[in-house]
């Protein structure tokens, strides 16, 4: 995991702006699963109403019996991750049940790896998703990669779930406050800590540009300025840091 990876992060981010259908989602999700060069990526949708979709890199036979068992009630990641609002490493959650021993015991034999990282993400009416990476290796190996990474699986998890929104069945006309997915970026990287120089370069725009991102921004939230903006964003569940 520590080589250099195979394609540029823009680049694949520029092709998630770009998809104009769901089964595209399927494609840079293993786009980003080689970029990452880890084993699975994985992005699950749930609506209010317990509607589910899904892509990814899982054995398409996990999915399929993962839905039939109905393992949405079981699974410690969903369960775990639903209260949350910040990324979490698999290890931090409770896998001491027995059902829920039973349930990790099946997925490794489907071909999960024994790490994950998944970041939680929200959207209107009720939606809940999860932007997941897994991989087979030592925790060492693990905390260095996730370490090295975060902000970037972040950026990637919130670029998904705008575009997954969009292909929600029925969707209402976004409301006045949806952000872009540039603006996403923008308030994502701030929150993060980093200097608006710093911002600017990492999206390779200048930094007139960044202020135009960041002013549209603060008007769809309504907020008095950038620390405003990034706070609201975050309690409406718009950005994940």
């Amino acid at each position: 995991m520590n080589a250099e990876p195979p394609r540029r992060l823009d680049t694949i981010l520029e092709e998630l702006e770009r998809a104009s259908e769901p089964s595209h989602l399927q494609v840079i999700s293993e786009h980003l699963r080689d970029l990452f060069r880890i084993d699975h990526l994985v992005y699950h949708w749930v609506s209010a109403a317990g509607d589910q979709y899904g892509c990814g890199t899982y054995d398409p036979a996990w999915v399929e019996r993962y839905l039939e068992k109905e393992y949405l009630r079981v699974d410690p990641v969903i369960k775990g991750c639903y209260q949350r609002f910040h990324p979490v490493d698999w290890k931090r959650l409770d896998w001491s049940g027995k059902h829920t021993q039973a349930f990790l015991k099946e997925a490794l034999e489907y071909g999960l790896g024994n790490q994950g990282y998944s970041v939680p993400l929200r959207g209107p009416n009720g939606q809940f998703a999860l932007f997941t990476v897994n991989h087979r290796c030592d925790d060492e190996t693990w905390d260095d990669f996730t370490e090295k990474h975060r902000r970037e699986l972040i950026l990637c998890a919130n670029y998904f779930n705008q575009k997954a929104l969009e292909f929600e069945p029925d969707r209402a006309p976004a409301p006045a406050r949806q952000l872009s997915p540039r603006e996403v970026e923008a308030l994502t990287l701030l929150a993060l800590g980093y200097g608006r120089a710093q911002v600017a370069d990492t999206m390779s725009i200048s930094e007139h540009t960044l202020r135009v991102y960041i002013e549209s921004a603060r008007f769809k939230l309504g907020a008095t300025n950038t620390v405003h903006a990034i706070a609201r964003a975050i309690s409406q569940g718009l950005i994940v840091i």
